[in-house]
């Protein structure tokens, strides 16, 4: 199989959730027999999976989705290093040890971020720099403007899954410091969260007026 056909057919079912064969064609501009001659290899070593969903009128839909093994070629950064020096942390420090080992990470990522939006005006070209941000650090990020005029923030991979999961203190940290940094004239909520089980982690950002409603 061509490797980069096999990345680019990992990575839109990675980043866009399941799809069919003809979404995948559309999306990636290739035919859909060739695409179908991927999937199947894909599926042979194991990387995707698929489900055919029957509709109200003719044939069920196949829509195809990464296997586990296919979500683990977009790795969790030195997971399993990161677990177990959690796990070192608190045994030897207690709770308080990861409370300052997550505020240290919290500095230096407001600085990082802090410094990349200076001078940046307006929710749309700061949510896009803070995206490029994140992306850096392998979240792959992307923003969605919606119709009621809010943005969401999406991160399709966590590159601290892991770690999250073990500690959810980093999750709330995160959070946190997207509020600080659009500022308080914006809510920002957690819709998704891959650590409860989605597919990927998202937040709704709206601008807040008047007094204290969200438009």
């Amino acid at each position: 199989m061509n490797e980069r056909t096999k990345s680019r057919l990992l990575y839109a079912l990675k980043s866009r959730g399941p799809q069919t064969s003809a979404e995948l064609a559309k999306g990636l501009g290739v035919t859909t027999v060739a695409i179908r001659q991927h999937l199947d290899g894909l599926s042979e070593d194991g990387l995707v999976a698929f489900e055919d969903i029957k509709g109200s009128v003719g044939r069920p839909k196949r829509v195809w989705s990464l296997s586990d093994k296919g979500n683990s070629q977009f790795p969790d950064n030195h997971s399993n290093l990161m677990v177990e020096m959690l796990d070192g942390v608190r045994e030897i420090y207690g709770d308080s040890g990861i409370e300052k080992l997550i505020q240290r990470r919290e500095n230096t990522a407001r600085a990082q971020y802090s410094q990349a939006l200076d001078g940046v005006e307006g929710l749309p070209d700061r949510l896009n720099v803070l995206a490029d941000q994140r992306s850096r650090e392998g979240y792959m990020a992307e923003v969605a403007p919606l119709g009621d005029g809010s943005y969401l923030l999406i991160e399709n991979h966590c590159s601290i899954c892991a770690a999250a999961a073990k500690c959810q203190e980093f999750c709330r940290s995160e959070l946190d410091i997207f509020r600080e940094m659009l500022g308080p004239e914006c809510s920002v909520v957690r819709e998704e969260h891959i650590v409860s089980g989605a597919r990927r982690c998202t937040y709704r950002v709206r601008t807040i007026r008047g007094s204290g409603e969200a438009g």
